[in-house]
């Protein structure tokens, strides 16, 4: 991808819906018999990696125009390699394979390169409703006579787990008596998965707290459901105003699911214009620097960490980011810093020093949202800049490019050049 820097974004753009809450959502289908029908779903290479592994598993599955049907009325209970390496939130279909069926198999899953982000809590909260759980030859083998409902401490050592509550929650709604899950993930996407186990039959209480109650139900049937709009998505246009715009409005939004996002914005000096589904964002005037924590939901979240990195790289003054879900997840402060952006590291703490302009330079994205953080930096920079492995930011954003050149943005791809 070549990004020509020095142009002015205007116009608005609209959000595509969360890769977060179709994932497993999508893996959801996998506990009832009956027709499910997902509306509002992203086109993206997660997406299409899920509806592999669904298909391979023996769902009928078919997609047209954001709407995939499916119906998983014979399934099998083992997902192979060769698919569920390409992406991490491929593990969530233990928890409805195991709510169903009693039984999984699923390879350990790849992903991202951000660090240790291991399933442990995942496989613990299986092992407390009942389950024996056995890691061998790169498998994860999950099996039980029944599932008994229990109460199961989900947080970690940094802070709640977004799938492993999911997965949990999968697996408890068919389980005998009562679930009670402590220290539970409370963010929008999570909300947003009870709300289809509910919609199935589902009996939840306390969704979006720390600490959810589930009745176990005999069966589940089939739902129709829109997906929320992707946060993230939402948060990096966003971003991308401040860096490189003049008045940006960014539509099909939930702007609570924004709020510590926009909270720095208003503090770094950026006017903002909120509705009911949309934020307009305006910059005037000087910016200030920032410091910023990544947290848990309701806190700043980790996944807009690199894009926010990106722009105080381009604000005068002292700000720091520190990361506390994934410390290691700062592959992206390399590849700014071939840019001319002036930054340090200290442990899980970088330290920024903004520079009057970023200056256009071949880079390397080491994971979806840095390579969100790099088009962005581009979108600032003096000259060309080109980004390879741009295949990242494909499995999170649609369309990126195309929505920001509708905004002024110039942006192309190209084949990459593999001769020797």
């Amino acid at each position: 991808m070549i990004v020509h820097g020095g142009r002015t974004l205007q116009g608005e753009v609209f959000i595509s819906g969360s890769k977060n809450s179709a994932l497993p959502i999508l893996a959801a289908t996998l506990l009832t018999r009956d027709h499910c029908i997902i509306e509002n779903v992203p086109d993206l290479s997660d997406i299409h990696y899920m509806l592999t592994i669904l298909s391979m598993l023996g769902c009928e599955v078919e997609r047209a125009s954001g709407v995939v049907q499916v119906k998983a009325s014979h399934i099998k209970t083992e997902a192979p390699y060769e698919i569920v390496r390409k992406m991490r939130a491929s593990v969530c279909i233990l928890g409805p394979l195991l709510g169903r069926e009693h039984a999984a198999t699923v390879s350990l899953p790849g992903g991202c390169v951000i660090g240790d982000r291991p399933i442990d809590l995942h496989l613990r909260g299986f092992e407390e409703l009942g389950a024996t759980v056995q890691v061998k030859g790169g498998d994860i083998h999950v099996l039980a006579s029944h599932l008994q409902g229990a109460t199961i401490n989900l947080r970690g050592k940094y802070g709640p787990t977004v799938l492993g509550t999911g997965n949990i929650m999968m697996a408890a709604v068919l389980a005998d008596g009562m679930t009670v899950i402590e220290g539970a993930a409370e963010e929008p996407e999570v909300i947003d998965l009870a709300e289809v186990l509910m919609k199935m039959g589902a009996k939840i209480h306390g969704v979006g707290t720390s600490r959810i109650v589930i009745e176990g139900v005999k069966e589940l049937h089939g739902f129709t459901h829109t997906v929320i709009p992707d946060r993230i998505e939402a948060g990096t246009f966003l971003i991308a105003g401040a860096i490189a715009g003049k008045k940006l409005t960014v539509r099909h939004i939930i702007p609570k699911h924004l709020d510590a996002l926009l909270r720095a914005l208003q503090e770094a000096g950026f006017d903002l214009t909120s509705k009911k589904e949309s934020i307009t964002i305006t910059s005037n005037g000087p910016k200030k620097p920032l410091h910023i924590e990544t947290l848990p939901f309701p806190g700043f979240a980790t996944d807009l960490q690199a894009q926010l990195c990106a722009m105080l790289s381009t604000i005068e003054g002292v700000s720091t980011m520190t990361e506390h879900i994934f410390p290691q997840r700062f592959m992206h402060l390399a590849e700014l810093k071939r840019m001319g952006a002036n930054i340090e590291l200290n442990g899980a703490t970088a330290t920024i020093i903004g520079v009057h302009q970023l200056s256009g330079a071949p880079v390397m994205a080491s994971d979806l949202r840095a390579s969100a953080a790099l088009v962005l930096a581009a979108l600032a920079a003096d000259g060309p800049t080109e980004i390879s492995r741009v295949y990242h930011i494909d499995r999170g954003y649609e369309g990126i490019d195309k929505k920001l050149n509708k905004l002024g943005a110039r942006i192309e791809r190209v084949s990459p050049d593999i001769s020797f």
